[in-house]
């Protein structure tokens, strides 16, 4: 097809996202893979999932041959705005608690425990002396 080095958004490529009208975005680069569409090994689905976003991570997690990558030439049209497209964030998990935080709460409790519970037995002991001793006769 050969492209004419015109610059594209990611808005302008993410219209062309059906079987009849697909365009995808690999390297910073825009390529019309209409044509491909029923040729690709993988079947088209796999292509149009890619479609609308930067698809560079997905085409090269796949491991594409260079014969593959070559092909990508005769679809070319032309290159992506790259401040169009959004800046790849990478997924960061919460942080963990950490043993030293658990353990810092279970000694924690375990201190309270130990003060409170001989109270309790105190406190018991003491409630079942004064109700069951009998009257003293002054």
């Amino acid at each position: 097809m050969g492209g004419d080095g015109k610059v594209y958004t990611l808005a302008e490529v993410s219209q062309h996202t059906t079987a009849k009208d697909c365009w995808i975005v690999i390297e910073g680069k825009v390529y019309d893979v209409t044509k491909f569409l029923d040729d690709h090994p993988g079947g088209d689905e796999v292509i149009l999932t890619s479609t609308g976003k930067d698809a560079t991570d997905d085409f090269e997690d796949v491991g594409h041959s260079s014969t593959a990558k070559a092909m990508l030439d005769e679809y070319y049209v032309g290159d992506i705005d790259t401040a169009t497209v959004p800046a790849k964030t990478k997924f960061v998990p919460p942080p963990k608690p950490t043993e030293s935080n658990q353990s810092q709460s279970s000694d924690f409790f375990v201190k309270i425990l130990q003060f409170l519970v001989p109270l309790l037995i105190l406190g018991l002991a003491l409630g079942i002396r004064s109700y069951t001793k009998a009257p003293s006769s002054s």
